[in-house]
């Protein structure tokens, strides 16, 4: 009887095998084919830019901008870049405001979505209404600006933390998510002696951790390429974040290109390639935290959208 069973299990193997090569028709490799096309469409582009930051200059000029494979590589333009010492005041800059900024940036959201939730609390439909105002009108640069000085916090690393507090599209959709979870839930924890504060980190954030680790690669995202704050408000050179000091760098080498100085060579680099190099070096750090919260993203995303 054992020697049967094992026999029928491994016909009906073989049975499920052939059906699923079978399932996979002519339709299913032209579909096949065209998502490899597109994904190699996608990827070229990133891989283009690698291969402009590591080859000399007078070979990207060659190739007119177009290559597989680099005939011959040169770290000069990562030299270069490394070589203005601001590159690590501009990274550590960068760290402190993504790290700070991200959990500043997550508590506001999801104290206020959690806030809004509570339907029947006074002034609660002015409030989201006024939230909801900000995304059509602001008070404009001058007074903004005006603002910031009178908070006295110009040429501080807290001005690019403090004033971006909450992204209105991420809060409305954390709040609904919120909302969206079974009030039983919440009204047996009370009836348990649960407080708000316990309700909210040990029942509705644990239920939301997908949604809550999708956004928080968002802020981290845009905390790490914040750039326009410290362009309007840092005037020391040394709280510049990456993406100042970057910038800074591919204005240099703009500036040595038109000059000639006698007896001093010049790096077999150009523009583009030191602009390439920056892109890398500044995307990196982001390209490795990706991969550990990718299996968030699809769950995370669903999580706010309309249930029925």
């Amino acid at each position: 009887m054992a020697q049967t069973a094992i026999n029928n299990k491994a016909l009906t193997d073989k049975v499920a095998r052939k059906n699923r090569i079978r399932h996979f028709g002519v339709v299913d490799f032209f579909i096949l084919l065209f998502l490899s096309l597109w994904g190699l469409l996608i990827l070229y582009p990133f891989y283009n830019a690698v291969l402009v930051s590591i080859v000399p200059n007078t070979i990207y000029q060659r190739s007119q901008g177009f290559m597989l494979i680099p005939p011959a590589i040169t770290w000069d333009s990562y030299a270069f870049t490394f070589k203005n010492s601001l590159i690590f005041t501009g990274y550590r800059t960068t760290v402190i405001v993504t790290v700070l900024g991200t959990a500043y940036n997550m508590a506001m959201t999801v104290l206020c979505g959690y806030a809004l939730t509570k339907t029947g609390m006074p002034g609660i439909k002015v409030m989201r209404f006024a939230l909801i105002f900000t995304m059509w009108f602001s008070g404009g640069l001058i007074p903004y600006y005006l603002q910031i000085k009178d908070l006295h916090l110009t040429d501080s690393l807290l001005v690019m933390v403090l004033p971006m507090g909450v992204n209105l599209m991420y809060l409305l959709i954390i709040s609904d998510n919120f909302r969206s979870i079974p009030p039983s839930l919440e009204e047996s924890a009370k009836i348990d002696g649960a407080n708000d504060w316990t309700i909210l980190l040990r029942i509705l954030l644990p239920l939301c951790l997908p949604l809550l680790a999708t956004f928080t690669l968002y802020y981290a995202v845009e905390r790490w390429n914040e750039w326009y704050h410290a362009m309007l408000f840092i005037k020391t050179s040394s709280k510049w974040p990456l993406q100042n000091v970057l910038r800074t760098i591919i204005n240099d080498v703009n500036m040595l290109a038109t000059m000639n100085v006698p007896g001093q060579a010049r790096p077999d680099v150009q523009g583009d390639s030191i602009k390439m190099s920056s892109i890398i070096v500044s995307m990196l750090p982001m390209m490795c935290l990706y991969p550990f919260l990718q299996r968030y993203f699809l769950s995370g995303l669903t999580l706010g959208a309309v249930k029925e």
